[in-house]
């Protein structure tokens, strides 16, 4: 029987997290097929090591998780050299990028098929068809190419429950590299762990890459299950902290209370991503649990305080600018850090419009940091991902904008700056627009440095607040020079590139 080999491309500089993605594909075929993993995060030369696998001849069918951004580079580079040097392996993508992008990943000519969504099912019933040469075309979430070269989409599977779902091999994973490597220190704490503990969101936000892939669906862990794997990681390898990578932890309130009633003696602090409109409807009660069982940071995606542009955003119907102002004030008694990202430069009929909701977005996000100075801000500028048939979509695609026509494209310097959604290539954002969302940017991180690097010591920030404190109190945001200066000098770090 032919073995797995899974590959995590790298993601990140300096920081190593559990790759919770593949590691649930190498748990839906445990005990069936022999697997093994290769983490780019952790290998000087992975193609090296993937072909030390391969060479071996024991290994047929090769899994890839990409994400937009700095996976794709490492992935593509990766899957072109091993489809050349091995014709004979069968090469399966999963992640948001090949789901959202499928023709110029199956066009690409060493891509086979694309795991449309989770992959529980999907990729050990691709893996069995292939391996005893059955049919595959009627196997849910997958895309492939037809024997007429047409890109082919089956049904897409009702969300599994996530309780169902075998553990994930976390003792395997330690014999392939030490599980205390991917526990990382951060703001949140010494051995840092990263965990999923729900797939998909509720909701259709025009401008979410998640959209296409779980149109709507949301399915979580219960609490109990939850809070025993972390537990699990916490006694056998100390880990002391918790980032939950779900799209939205906090969807049921229920779940969360519960949640965090079983973590409050565990002495552990935690961070999640939270929807304003949802959390804000929350008890005052279960925001004090919250709090109490150590989170100490919530993640949201307030976007834009302009109602208009909210709409335009589709942002569930309910969040609105006066809520997003009065949330992150409420949360000051309850001492969560509330960590809003806003997207600026949305399209807009004529640029003076453009010109108009980025400054608009300014002002606002100085009114949130006036009634709440320890609010995180995060500013993107916006990059179309948005959700077909969308008005959004719709307007990105009469402006003239294109996505890549191959993966070449894709790894050009221009098209990774746009992943990390600071070079749109967007036609309705000129530079000079560009220039002042980044120099307001610079200044305002410049003023509140965020809390989450923990490498600005106390005189750092006194000093960096200094020199950005009078251009931020009188609007002067042009040549930010001597801010840049300090911000290189100590490495500032970004929370929206780089993490904690």
């Amino acid at each position: 029987m032919s073995k797995i080999l899974l590959f995590n491309p790298k993601s990140a500089i300096n920081k190593y997290r559990i790759p919770n993605s593949i590691l649930n594909i190498a748990a839906s075929v445990d005990g069936k097929y022999d697997w093994v993993i290769v983490d780019g995060n952790c290998e000087a030369d992975p193609i090296k090591k993937i072909e030390s696998y391969l060479n071996t001849g024991e290994f047929k069918y090769l899994g890839f998780t990409v994400m937009p951004g700095p996976q794709l580079r490492q992935a593509i580079l990766a899957a072109k050299a091993i489809k050349e040097k091995f014709p004979y392996t069968k090469m399966i993508w999963g992640g948001y990028f090949p789901s959202n992008q499928p023709n110029a990943v199956l066009y690409s000519g060493y891509v086979d098929f694309i795991i449309n969504g989770p992959g529980d099912h999907a990729f050990p019933n691709l893996v069995d068809a292939l391996e005893y040469d059955q049919p595959f075309e009627f196997i849910k979430n997958l895309i492939y190419k037809d024997p007429d070269g047409r890109i082919a989409k089956t049904a897409k599977e009702d969300l599994i429950d996530q309780d169902s779902l075998p553990p994930l091999p976390y003792d395997k994973l330690n014999t392939f590299y030490p599980i205390t490597k991917f526990l990382g220190k951060t703001y949140l704490g010494e051995k840092t762990l990263a965990y999923h503990s729900s797939i998909g969101c509720p909701f259709t936000c025009s401008f979410c890459a998640v959209v296409p892939i779980y149109e709507a669906r949301w399915k979580g862990k219960s609490a109990q299950a939850v809070y025993k794997d972390v537990k699990y990681i916490k006694d056998k390898w100390g880990a002391d902290a918790i980032e939950f990578h779900d799209n939205n932890f906090f969807v049921s309130e229920k779940r969360a209370v519960e949640f965090s009633r079983l973590m409050k003696d565990e002495n552990m602090t935690w961070w999640g991503m939270a929807r304003i409109d949802t959390m804000s409807k929350f008890k005052d009660s279960s925001l004090t649990a919250i709090r109490e069982s150590g989170c100490k940071i919530i993640f949201f995606g307030a976007e834009s305080g302009n109602n208009e542009v909210l709409a335009q955003m589709d942002k569930g119907g309910t969040q609105t600018g006066n809520q997003i102002i009065e949330f992150a004030e409420r949360l000051k008694k309850f001492d969560i850090i509330p960590e809003y990202s806003f997207v600026l430069g949305t399209p807009a009929p004529t640029q003076e419009k453009v010109q108009a909701q980025i400054d608009f977005e300014i002002d606002f996000i100085k009114k949130v940091k006036h009634v709440n100075p320890r609010t995180e801000i995060i500013i993107y500028t916006y990059s179309p991902v948005p959700t077909e048939g969308s008005e959004m979509y719709k307007q990105v695609l009469a402006s003239g904008f294109r996505f890549p026509q191959t993966l070449e494209d894709w790894i050009s310097p221009a098209w990774e700056s746009f992943d990390l959604r600071k070079n749109p290539l967007t036609p309705w954002l000129t530079p000079e627009m560009i220039d002042k969302i980044r120099n307001f940017e610079t200044v305002l991180n410049g003023v509140y440095p965020t809390v989450t690097d923990i490498r600005l010591n106390l005189i750092k920030r006194k000093a960096i607040q200094l020199v950005a404190g009078l251009r931020y109190k009188v609007n002067l945001y042009k040549y930010p020079y001597e801010i840049k200066l300090l911000q290189k000098v100590w490495r500032y770090r970004q929370p929206e590139i780089q993490g904690f």
